[in-house]
């Protein structure tokens, strides 16, 4: 009887999670679908996917009710060049998300390029090189106290470290490094795990058929541990992508109006900052007054944001199996 009541009690906890999940996920996809999707051709707001944010003007005229964007709004008084009583004007809630979208996608590829760089490089060390000890044993305490730490505080240290020490300033490079040292215990812990895992007995041949160590990491373990190394840059992914204080200090602006590659010189693009969507959902949600039309931005924002996320995900997904299905031992 014992058992059988915690054993419902399990089960019922698993449902209740899996239901407030789906509860969450469905409320943003039936009420962000009706953003970015129309149903007249092309069944895609492309405007709210490619445009900048801008304030939206909502007045009467001649009887009816206009909601025009900025821009339009002063193509409008143009060719009518009359004098309106504006019934109100909302910050960020007409245009679109487009710059936010492109901010979003380059900060989550680059900051797990350098995640996945340093946090694997760590990991060959303390798995293959390092003779264990008590300094070895320190050092991977502090790694796992490390996944710990609010992201608040790597937001704060990367906003001392990079924009005001090394002069960065709020940059995307800045926001990388913050980033990829927030995601870097995780990654390396997993591929650490991943890297114990390869057969003892790969080593061992590779090393008596003449091969040096670093021959035998980069061709008999390194590719059968790429499948675990995979799986945890899936974790950083859905964790870098959805940071606000992080980049909110280092790398992301309320408000830009150009895209990050318009720039004079190839470096400069490393040195400006972008906007991300899930600052961008912060601002709208919480910086403004609220009403119908900033709650139909961030539904639309979070719904987008999602997407993206799945899509990054998908992406690693899709490599690991590919890299599991070609290998075996």
């Amino acid at each position: 009887m014992i058992e059988r009541l915690v054993f419902w009690l399990f089960r019922l906890a698993t449902y209740f999670v899996l239901a407030c999940a789906t509860y969450i996920f469905a409320d943003i996809a039936i009420k962000g679908g009706r953003v970015v999707f129309r149903s007249t051709a092309p069944f895609v707001n492309v405007k709210f996917l490619t445009e900048k944010p801008q304030t939206l003007y909502v007045f009467n005229y001649q009887g009816q009710k206009m909601e025009l964007s900025d821009s339009e709004f002063r193509a409008w008084k143009k060719t009518h060049n009359e004098d309106v009583d504006l019934t109100m004007t909302v910050s960020y809630s007409a245009g679109g998300i487009g710059p936010c979208i492109v901010g979003t996608a380059i900060l989550v590829i680059g900051s797990m390029a350098v995640a996945l760089f340093i946090g694997i490089s760590s990991a060959i060390y303390l798995n293959e090189y390092s003779r264990g000890g008590a300094f070895i044993r320190l050092v991977r305490v502090a790694i796992l106290n490390l996944a710990g730490v609010p992201s608040i505080v790597f937001g704060l240290f990367g906003f001392g470290l990079f924009v005001i020490f090394f002069g960065w300033n709020v940059s995307i490079i800045s926001g990388w490094f913050t980033l990829g040292l927030m995601v870097l215990p995780a990654i390396i812990t997993a591929s650490e795990e991943s890297l114990r895992a390869v057969p003892m007995g790969l080593r061992e041949g590779s090393l008596a058929l003449g091969a040096t160590k670093w021959q035998t990491i980069r061709k008999n373990v390194l590719p059968y541990a790429v499948p675990g190394i995979l799986t945890s840059s899936i974790l950083g992914i859905a964790r870098v992508a959805g940071e606000t204080a992080p980049i909110m200090f280092t790398a992301a602006y309320a408000m830009r109006d150009e895209m990050p590659w318009h720039v004079n010189h190839w470096s400069d693009f490393f040195f400006q900052g972008v906007m991300a969507l899930p600052y961008h959902i912060y601002v709208v949600s919480s910086k403004i007054p609220q009403n119908e039309y900033t709650e139909r931005v961030q539904y639309g924002a979070a719904f987008v944001f999602l997407v993206l996320v799945m899509l990054i995900a998908l992406t690693s997904i899709v490599l690991r199996e590919r890299s599991r299905s070609r290998l075996s031992w």
